[in-house]
């Protein structure tokens, strides 16, 4: 008992770094960025908002830990990153969706701690169809760029039988 008293005494003089680094932000209309910021930033971006108890050990280096593998699943900071990866970016839309739909995100541990957290139906829905926007929009893309690079279609490629 005594010696769990010394490890509480001396956890309240280590702190884990809270400091953020820059961002390589996502694009997102601002309805739907505003959603993302409410409900998913401060696990999901290099722009966490820490509450006083996040400096309250023991819990200190759980809350960082979540963090931590939040941003290593997914963060909206470094966007770029994902976008410049092919296929990353829609695998990352992918999962979001997916995890939106099943009620998986956000945690209910966070939102029972943030209720602003708590997303609504018409929330997840703008969500989703931001998602699919920027997906049609990919494929358009790619579509376009391989018409200006000289390639055909397979339908105008072979003679039709």
């Amino acid at each position: 008992m005594l010696v769990a008293g010394a490890i509480l005494v001396a956890a309240e003089f280590v702190h884990p770094a809270f400091a953020d680094p820059p961002t390589r932000e996502l694009t997102a209309p601002a309805p739907v960025r505003r959603i993302l910021e409410r409900g998913c930033y401060d696990c999901h971006s290099d722009q966490t908002r820490w509450p006083w108890y996040s400096r309250v050990p023991p819990i200190s280096f759980w809350i960082r830990r979540e963090v931590d593998e939040g941003r290593q699943r997914l963060n909206f900071s470094a966007w770029t990153d994902y976008a410049s990866d092919p296929g990353s970016e829609d695998q990352k839309l992918d999962e979001i969706a997916r995890l939106l739909k099943s009620g998986a995100m956000p945690p209910w541990y966070y939102a029972a701690m943030h209720p602003d957290a708590r997303l609504s139906d018409s929330e997840r829905a703008a969500i989703t169809r931001w998602i699919a926007d920027e997906k049609s929009a990919d494929e358009k893309s790619a579509g376009e760029k391989s018409s200006h690079s000289g390639a055909r279609d397979a339908s105008s490629k072979w003679p039709a039988r």
